[in-house]
């Protein structure tokens, strides 16, 4: 299993958000290539980068400092989310060295834009499903939807998507530890990789995501807690790598 760190941009600064309130950033770095090196420096075979402003937005508002990242890594995987809603916006993003575009908010709001992306970059797209008690939450976490989580992994998987980022919302930035049995459930509803993402804190949780890889949960997102020192991150890699040996090579 792959431990992916986040960067969440925020004005161009490295942040991180509770349960997705902008209003309730701790800025960690003014620098984010700074912070890009750190975690490549310990180990780190993929990066996860946020706009969080394009979230909100609807478009791209931190392009430079994801660009200064794939440009400093250039051989380094990336994901991106935020404010993805344009086909033009995914080409520029790969033409720039992103490997993974993540369209959250426009797959639940017109999900024909996920089929054209995945006929037009095979390969690249991801879709980011972020819920609150199971329904599927849009704009940054602000709105609700009436949509369950599974119905539209499982719509997203015949679309022809790489993996399916699942945050819980209500373990995001609160050190409370994933959850477990509903990254679980998703991952067995489909065949697709699933990413576990929110709550991340310790080893244990590590160890616990881990040793449900077979289940099809391939990689975690960690954030607040590498960036507070609750979770060291070349361990916890080391860790995965351990539990779980066919997913050492990853990236």
């Amino acid at each position: 299993m792959l431990l992916i760190p986040a960067i969440d941009l925020k004005d161009g600064r490295c942040v991180r958000l509770r349960q997705g309130r902008m209003d309730d950033a701790t800025i960690f770095s003014d620098y984010p290539v700074e912070m890009a090196g750190r975690w490549v420096d310990e180990g780190a075979r993929r990066l996860h980068l946020v706009d969080l402003n394009g979230a909100f937005a609807g478009e791209p508002m931190n392009g430079d400092a994801i660009r200064a990242i794939t440009a400093a890594y250039p051989g380094l995987p990336v994901q991106v989310g935020g404010g993805i809603r344009y086909e033009k916006t995914i080409e520029a993003y790969l033409k720039a060295g992103v490997t993974y575009c993540i369209i959250g908010t426009q797959a639940v709001k017109a999900p024909e834009f996920v089929t054209r992306a995945c006929r037009s970059f095979p390969g690249h797209v991801m879709v980011g499903l972020d819920a609150r008690d199971g329904q599927v939450a849009i704009k940054g976490w602000a709105e609700s939807t009436a949509h369950q989580v599974i119905d539209l992994a499982q719509r997203f998987e015949n679309d022809g998507v790489t993996a399916i980022i699942y945050t819980d919302i209500g373990r995001d930035g609160m050190m409370t530890g994933p959850n477990i049995e509903a990254t679980r459930a998703l991952a067995t509803a489909i065949r697709i990789p699933v990413i576990a993402s929110g709550g991340i804190t310790t080893l244990d949780d590590i160890r616990t995501l881990a040793e449900a890889a077979d289940s099809g949960i391939t990689g975690a997102i960690t954030g607040r807690a590498i960036y507070e020192g609750t979770l060291d991150f070349a361990e916890g890699q080391r860790l995965a790598d351990q539990i779980d040996p066919s997913g050492a090579a990853y990236g």
